[in-house]
C-alpha cells in the first residue's frame, strides 16, 4: 500500500472536545484551533453539536464537518452541521467513501429502523496526502481502507504532541469490523500495518467509538497489529 511522508514538524495548538452522540455512541470531535472548528465525524443531531460549540466557545467559527468514512453513525448530523453552518459549511470525506453514506444510511433504516438525514454531496473529495488546515494546525489525510473502502486517518503534529483521528480502523487491543458491505480484512489488516510504520509511538489515537489509544500502546498490545 503506497503511503506519503508525513510532516511530523510540530506546528500550531489544538483544543479537542469529544461529543459522545448517535444510536451507538459515536465519538465526535469538536477540533478547534486559532477560532476555527471542525466537527469530526458528526453522528448525529448536528445542529445540537454546533449550538453546543457556539455556547462554549463563542468566539469560534464552525466550519462544517470532516468525516473519517461514509458510514450513516459517522456522517448522520453532517445535513445539520451543514445547515447550522450556512452555504460555505465544509462537508470533506475520502473521494472512494463517496457512495457509502446513502447506501448505509438505506442499509441503516432497514436493518434497525434508524432514519438518518442524507449529507448530501460532499464539498471536497479527500485522498492520500491531502492536508487540512485549520487555525494554525494540519491535519494530514492517509488512506486506511478495510473498514469501508475510503477510510482515512486525520493526523496533526501540534506542539501539544501528535493526534491521528482514527476513525473505526483501529480501536484498543482491536481494528474495526470488516462483515458490513464493502468491508476487506485484509485490506484492514495492511492499513493498521501502514499506521504502526507512519505514526510516531507518542500519537494520541482518537477512535470512532470507545476510549482513546496511543500507537506505542497498540503496537505491544494489539494482536492485528503485529
Amino acid at each position: 500500500m503506497s503511503a506519503v511522508s508525513l510532516d511530523l514538524t510540530p506546528k500550531g495548538s489544538v483544543e479537542i472536545e469529544t461529543l459522545v452522540n448517535g444510536p451507538i455512541q459515536t465519538n465526535s470531535y469538536a477540533v478547534i484551533s486559532d477560532n476555527e472548528c471542525v466537527i469530526i465525524d458528526p453522528a448525529w443531531e448536528g445542529e445540537r453539536l454546533v449550538e453546543h460549540i457556539r455556547a462554549e466557545h463563542p468566539d469560534v467559527q464552525v466550519l462544517g464537518a470532516i468525516c473519517t468514512h461514509g458510514h450513516a453513525d459517522h456522517v448522520g448530523g453532517v445535513a445539520e452541521v451543514r445547515a447550522a453552518v450556512g452555504a460555505d459549511a465544509l462537508y470533506e470525506l475520502c473521494g472512494k467513501d463517496a457512495a457509502v453514506p446513502h447506501a448505509n444510511i438505506e442499509e441503516q433504516r432497514a436493518m434497525w429502523g434508524i432514519e438518518t438525514p442524507d449529507p448530501g454531496e460532499p464539498t471536497r473529495l479527500l485522498a492520500e496526502g491531502d492536508t487540512i488546515e485549520l487555525g494554525d494546525i494540519c491535519l494530514q489525510v492517509i488512506e486506511v481502507p478495510g473498514h469501508t473502502p475510503g477510510g482515512i486517518v486525520l493526523f496533526a503534529a501540534t506542539e501539544q504532541g501528535n493526534i491521528a483521528f482514527v476513525g473505526d480502523t483501529l480501536f484498543p487491543g482491536s481494528h474495526g469490523r470488516t462483515d458490513l458491505a464493502g468491508g476487506d480484512e485484509a485490506a484492514i489488516l495492511r492499513s493498521l500495518s501502514k499506521l504502526a510504520h507512519m505514526l510516531p509511538p507518542n500519537t494520541v489515537c482518537l477512535t470512532g467509538h470507545g476510549p482513546s489509544t496511543t500507537m506505542a500502546r497498540e503496537l505491544m498490545c494489539n494482536p492485528f497489529m503485529r
